[in-house]
């Protein structure tokens, strides 16, 4: 086959390739998956032989023609860049899609934990509304992740049951909740925590994992009132992000822990205290506390 393809499109090709291969493997769910699997194998396999099929028939008979006007770019700095763009990319999108997923279970948990303490409290108008956003909430991140798996539950085989086994109880639960027995819907509701603890345990998620995603999203309203100087709304956002925390230290209170237990609590005295100047830093010191727990461990 007659080459057509410059030394610096080849490389180009290759990046692209690899960057379609890994959007493919960790981002994108069927049928864009193959898609770009395809792409991605198309993309690469022509940087391998340096030659395109379509440049022959759009007349580019010969690399030199190819060449034409174009530098050339130095091997060995090309391929650093594409091993950088392939592990560089590969380690991002696992960290990544790791962090979404338990964005969206947190999410969707929110509302599940808030049925279930409400059916606890007998309390009936606040357990149907609160079961009505959990509903479709579950249905949206069920639906989600059976046509989309991120990298770290890729091989698992039991999840499509678990999901299955949490729709069952949810529609066992409707009418108990709008109509029925609260508490018997509270001990029903009671079992859909170990199936999701089961899921996260045998795909390597610990739940001190799942507590820190929930924490983050409370810290950064606080850190926000913090870098404005806020104290009043410092004040305000402690309490829900203290209980946040306690979700952390429920899982784990290691010195890393209190290390953020400390920054959260210097930011509140520091707002009492009226010292506004030092929030700022003091929001930087518990966002630091925080990222080094969530990289080790989150």
């Amino acid at each position: 086959m007659e080459q057509n393809i410059a030394t610096w499109e080849r490389y180009l090709r290759f990046a692209l390739g690899i960057l379609a291969l890994e959007a493919a493997y960790f981002w994108l769910a069927t049928p864009w998956a193959w898609v770009a699997y395809a792409v991605g194998a198309v993309l690469i396999v022509t940087a391998v032989f340096r030659a395109c099929p379509l440049y022959r028939l759009a007349g580019r008979a010969s690399v030199a023609a190819a060449r034409a006007g174009t530098g050339r770019l130095p091997a060995v700095v090309a391929m650093i860049v594409i091993v950088a763009i392939a592990a560089g990319g590969a380690y991002a999108s696992m960290f990544l899609t790791r962090k979404m997923f338990l964005e969206d279970f947190n999410a969707m948990n929110q509302h599940y934990k808030q049925t279930l303490f409400l059916t606890g409290q007998a309390r009936r108008e606040d357990s149907i509304r609160n079961f009505d956003l959990w509903k479709p909430a579950f249905e949206a991140f069920r639906t989600r992740y059976s046509l989309y798996r991120p990298h770290d539950l890729k091989r698992d085989g039991k999840l499509a049951s678990d999901f299955e086994e949490v729709a069952a109880i949810l529609a066992r639960v409707e009418p108990m909740v709008r109509t029925g027995d609260l508490h018997e819907a509270h001990l029903a509701l009671e079992e859909v925590r170990p199936i999701f603890q089961d899921t996260f345990k045998r795909n390597g998620f610990s739940l001190l994992a799942v507590a820190l995603v929930d924490f983050h999203d409370a810290m950064e309203t606080i850190l926000a009132a913090a870098s404005s100087k806020d104290a009043a709304q410092v004040g305000t956002l402690y309490p829900q992000v203290s209980d946040k925390l306690k979700a952390v230290e429920a899982e784990a209170d290691d010195a890393d822990i209190k290390a953020i237990r400390a920054a959260l609590d210097a930011i509140y005295t520091a707002a009492q205290s009226g010292e506004n100047d030092r929030l700022s830093d003091l929001g930087s010191a518990l966002k630091s506390s925080f990222v080094k727990v969530y990289l080790q461990r989150g």
